[in-house]
């Protein structure tokens, strides 16, 4: 009995590091290549971000008008204003598919109540 609790335990340790290794990749991620623009609580309130009038990723209401998938597309993509100047640069070419991907839990995770 208590090697199948011993094996039951490792396995789950197992699985669990992946999860926790792709946890900490996304805050390196933000930090690296986000922050700078969107600051370290998603508020937008560095200077550059002011500047460039990035969302406030803690208010409930920017999180409700963005769907995940534009939050993919914007991030795999970059964004231009209206007279085409880039805005955000696209990050297709700096981070892997599932890096974008976890962008969304991490963003979603800025809102405040």
């Amino acid at each position: 009995m208590q090697n199948i609790a011993r094996s039951l335990l490792l396995a789950c340790a197992a699985a669990l590091v992946p999860v926790l290794a792709s946890a900490a990749d996304v805050k390196e991620n933000w930090v690296k290549h986000c922050q700078k623009c969107h600051a370290a609580d998603g508020s937008g309130s560095t200077p550059v971000g002011k500047k460039l009038k990035v969302l406030n990723y803690t208010l409930p209401e920017v999180q409700a008008a963005m769907t995940d998938e534009e939050i993919v597309k914007i991030t795999r993509d970059g964004a231009k204003d209206e007279a085409g100047k880039t805005t955000m640069p696209a990050y297709a070419d700096k981070l892997t598919e599932e890096e974008i991907q976890a962008m969304i839990g991490l963003i979603r995770s800025f809102q405040k109540s």
